[in-house]
């Protein structure tokens, strides 16, 4: 399964020419993409009216969606912090962290086109779509 996270999303609502929105479009179809309410939260906080925000629902709301948080994706969230600043590496996102942790835990695949996950790849094997797998 993967997961589309919010750096992509908005890439493809921009009509952006990345690798990763291509990859996104092409997925839209597909069993294989799920939405995570945090992600959706971070799209649908991006509109500045009701009515373009509305629109955006009704797109997304044929995804099924996974819960990111729990008490024990938190807990492990917060080991992944801990590991990457031992680690010398600054997180900004908690919710990247939780969207990386779900991740990791369930098996999931990330697309994304953002930096702050880069870490989670390197040091804590989180799994991710690549340009290549496009």
């Amino acid at each position: 399964m993967i997961l589309a996270d919010t750096s992509v999303w908005i890439d493809y609502l921009r009509n952006r020419p990345t690798w990763q929105a291509a990859r996104l479009e092409g997925l839209l179809d597909s069993a294989e993409l799920r939405m995570g309410d945090l992600i959706l939260l971070e799209i649908l906080q991006g509109f500045s009216t009701e009515r373009e925000a509305a629109r955006v629902e009704r797109l997304l709301g044929s995804l099924p969606v996974i819960d990111i948080g729990g008490r024990g994706i938190a807990i492990r969230a917060a080991e992944h912090y801990r590991t990457l600043r031992r680690a010398g590496i600054t997180v900004r996102s908690t919710i990247d962290t939780l969207i990386a942790t779900r991740c990791i835990a369930d098996g999931l695949t990330l697309l994304h086109s953002d930096r702050d996950y880069l870490p989670f790849e390197r040091e804590l094997g989180l799994n991710v779509v690549t340009q290549a797998t496009h």
